[in-house]
């Protein structure tokens, strides 16, 4: 681990006091008199922002001048979250910002709670991404963040009174956004459609609209490193943005129609792609920020050079590809290079191969993009031959490997009708790694094997990771004076493996007495803050027990929604006495993709069947269910800490990793899972006696499918289970409705792919020993003690390591 030293405080609290009047004064155009506390959250935040603005620059000079190879990563989402408080702790200027503050008569809460968080990623992809530069500049390496300033984000989540999602815009940008930097000096020109001709024996591309791409620089502070790097968003602009002609007769709608197409790019993450307007719109999303990337990057590392040699470009900087979106800048650079720059192909495939490594996030076949060639040729013109053309040498490569002919066929990355992109990431780059090593292994035996088998160096593993500075030090500041306390230093938050040393004071009862209380006061403030957002009055009196992440069946929400109704139909037909009742409060948060069909019925059902148990007195005091809107990093960071179990119940085999089950061990929860992603080594680290496992195993998963998976059996065979279908099929959580759930029970009864019912058993068995060991809240709070004590390997500080060694080969600037 680098060794960090603290800077000294910039200024004192009357200093920074002083600092936000001036910029009250003179940006916001207020007195500290008349301000509010919104005012006195931009003040701040430019504030701060100036503070790093000096380590800003002397990190760009040191980038572009060392010989510190950067990292640049490529990634259509960055889940922020609020910046305020992050900035704050990692510029050492807490306290007095604190102080500042209240000298001007405001509380710091009301100052934080006055940012709007962004909400420009969709989960746990966006999230990584965050922590990973946080990482990064903490670690003191040099690092571009390039995504999408997204003017909309996601979508902001609200439930309609029959409780189904409805998706409004989020309007993140309709007020003031003081920390990030419009720059319209370094655009960059991004190009679509047209045709590809030849002109003195060369291929010139000749497209048919180009829009503007504008950076947004971010500022990435890392924590007491002294080090500031950039997160570079990119936003659309129209070269014509604005027809005064069709104005003036009166045709408004023609006068805007360029700004219209250009803007739209930069709209909103994901749009809705099943139609083909949708899919043209998300290839223009991914080609515009990775164009525009890479074109940033040239700028940056050869400053005013007009033949400069990209040779050496690798040498610069190593693009991470997060996923398969951004990996449409594998055909863009060798087209840089040959067409822009006049490089051979060989030259410009041996630069672009060393350029780019691939992270695979998911098992899933849907979710390894292949666009249609027919949508490529449109839009792109020459980049669909740089593939064709990729793809012939692939062929050859194989080939010569002695790859028989049918396997080189299944493996091709061109098939004719279209263009499979995590295939193109595999040959392209570098190295692929997976996120957990589970997933890594299944990627190199199942997902992507016959590239495994041809390249079996390209693979590798870097498991998941989450910065302690948001996930525990700002989330849980209870928790974190108690580590601090425990440990007797705070360096923890740079190393969390430090952690370690708690293990001792799992066997001290006091120390367990005092963790219990940190955890009983974050559930107190849990209640509050439900009730301010949500308008919720929560029992903190109750086991909290949460299961918040994107809405997907494999996810299996239905799973534990189904539990949930077996123990409401337990409580009211007596199957179970009081004595025995263990009060629980279930807390769900998740979106769901606008298209997706089951998942939206799912969210639905949760809806009401939260609003069928916390209406019937039967139940009251015994369980509630709350299904939380709009889940966002805000909530995370309040409700992570107040949980107690925590809910990782994917069907083993689809999960690439998780990041929440991380963030959950970290503050304190203990775990309901199955051995699916990083649940494999949470358990591993943890001790298997502080988790709760239920479920089958990959293999037993795999024998299942190629038997015959009958899911109709386990609804006979299990009791519990086919009382809790037939009351969702009966309507009882929709007034009677026998056919509103009716396509959510077929395809449970019928296809059921993530088996969720074959697991129910397994995990409705498993409650009665979770609540068994509840029971006894010393035992209880020792275990998770020990799960925060033995999860210091997954801070996205050892990821980022574990990246710099096994992949990018390069390391803190000196």
């Amino acid at each position: 681990m680098t060794e960090i030293t603290a800077p000294k405080s910039p200024v004192t609290s009357a200093e920074f006091a002083d600092e936000i009047r001036e910029q009250l004064k003179y940006s916001q155009g207020v007195t500290a008199e008349q301000a509010t506390a919104a005012d006195v959250y931009v003040a701040a935040a430019k504030a701060v922002r100036n503070h790093l603005a000096d380590a800003w620059f002397t990190t760009q000079a040191d980038t572009v001048n060392g010989n510190t190879k950067a990292v640049g990563y490529l990634s259509a989402e960055f889940l922020m979250g609020k910046q305020l408080e992050n900035a704050l702790l990692n510029a050492g200027l807490t306290e007095q910002f604190d102080e500042a503050v209240k000298s001007l008569g405001f509380q710091p809460k009301d100052i934080v709670d006055a940012e709007y968080e962004p909400g420009l990623g969709n989960g746990g992809l966006g999230r990584l991404a965050a922590c990973f530069i946080d990482s990064l500049a903490s670690l003191g390496v040099p690092a571009f963040g390039y995504g999408i300033q997204y003017k909309y984000g996601i979508f902001k989540q609200k439930f309609d009174e029959d409780g189904k999602q409805v998706e409004t815009p989020d309007y993140w940008l309709n007020n003031e956004e003081p920390w990030g930097h419009i720059d319209y000096n370094r655009d960059q020109k991004v190009s679509f459609g047209g045709e590809v001709v030849e002109e003195d024996g060369k291929k010139v591309w000749k497209p048919a609209w180009s829009v503007r791409a504008v950076p947004v620089d971010y500022l990435v502070p890392g924590y007491k490193s002294q080090r500031v790097n950039t997160l570079r968003l990119w936003t659309a602009k129209s070269y014509d943005e604005f027809d005064l002609l069709a104005f003036n007769k009166s045709e408004y709608m023609d006068a805007v129609k360029p700004q219209v197409k250009a803007e739209n790019i930069s709209k909103i993450l994901y749009p809705e792609d099943s139609t083909k307007v949708g899919k043209e719109l998300r290839l223009e999303q991914q080609y515009f920020f990775v164009s525009a990337s890479l074109h940033d990057a040239i700028r940056v590392f050869y400053p005013g050079q007009d033949k400069p040699d990209l040779t050496t470009f690798p040498n610069k900087i190593t693009f991470q590809l997060n996923d398969t979106h951004p990996v449409i800048g594998i055909p863009e650079l060798m087209r840089i290079l040959i067409d822009e720059y006049g490089y051979d192909w060989d030259t410009a495939w041996g630069v672009t191969q060393k350029t780019f490594n691939y992270t695979c996030h998911t098992l899933l076949p849907e979710a390894l993009e292949v666009w249609p060639a027919s949508l490529i040729g449109e839009l792109l013109p020459r980049h669909l031959e740089i593939i064709e053309k990729i793809n012939e040498q692939f062929e050859a490569e194989l080939k010569a490997k002695g790859v028989d002919e049918a396997t080189a066929k299944d493996m091709a990355i061109y098939t004719g009708d279209s263009v499979r992109m995590a295939y193109l990431a595999t040959y392209g780059g570098s190295h692929v790694n997976g996120v957990a090593e589970l997933h890594s292994q299944l990627l190199k035996d199942v997902t992507l094997k016959n590239f495994s088998d041809a390249y079996p160096d390209k693979f590798t593993n870097v498991t998941n990771g989450v910065t302690p500075r948001r996930f525990v030090k700002l989330a849980n500041p209870g928790l974190s004076d108690l580590i601090t306390e425990g440990l007797g230093t705070d360096k923890w938050v740079s190393d969390l493996e430090m952690l370690e040393g708690l293990v001792p004071l799992a066997q001290d009862d006091e120390f367990v007495k005092k963790f219990a209380a940190v955890k009983a006061a974050n559930k107190h403030a849990f209640v509050g803050f439900a009730k301010d957002h949500y308008g919720l009055d929560i029992d903190e009196n109750t086991m909290f027990n949460t299961m918040v992440k994107r809405l997907h069946e494999y996810k299996r929400q239905s799973l534990k929604i189904l539990a949930v109704i077996s123990k409401y139909a337990a409580i009211k037909n007596g199957t179970v006495s009081a004595d025995d009742i263990l009060p629980r409060t279930v807390f769900f948060g998740a979106k769901a993709a606008p298209g997706y069909y089951l998942a939206k019925m799912t969210i639905q059902l949760i809806n009401n069947v939260s609003k069928v148990v916390n209406n019937d007195p039967d139940v009251k005091g015994k369980l509630a269910v709350h299904m939380l809107p709009n889940y966002n990093i805000e909530m995370a960071q309040n409700l992570i800490p107040a949980t107690e179990l925590d809910e990782q119940i994917s069907q083993a085999g689809k999960e690439a990793s998780g990041t929440g089950n991380m963030k959950f061990a970290l503050n304190g929860a203990l775990t309901v899972g199955t051995l699916d992603g990083a649940n494999v080594e949470i358990r591993e680290r943890v001790g298997a006696e502080n988790f709760f496992l239920f479920g089958m195993t990959v293999e037993e998963v795999d024998k299942l499918y190629a038997d015959g998976y009958n899911p109709a059996k386990y609804y006979e065979a299990d009791p519990r289970l086919k009382q809790a279908i037939d009351l969702v099929a009966g309507g009882t959580f929709s007034n009677g409705d026998r056919n509103a759930y009716a396509p959510l029970v077929s395809d449970w009864l019928t296809k059921d792919w993530f088996m969720t019912l074959a697991d129910f058993s397994a995990y409705a068995d498993i409650q009665a020993e979770i609540e068994k060991l509840y029971r006894d809240p010393l035992e209880w709070n020792r275990k998770a003690v020990l799960n925060v004590a033995n999860s210091g390997f997954f801070s996205s500080d050892r990821s980022i390591e574990d990246y710099l060694e096994r992949i990018w080969h390069t390391g803190p600037l000196a």
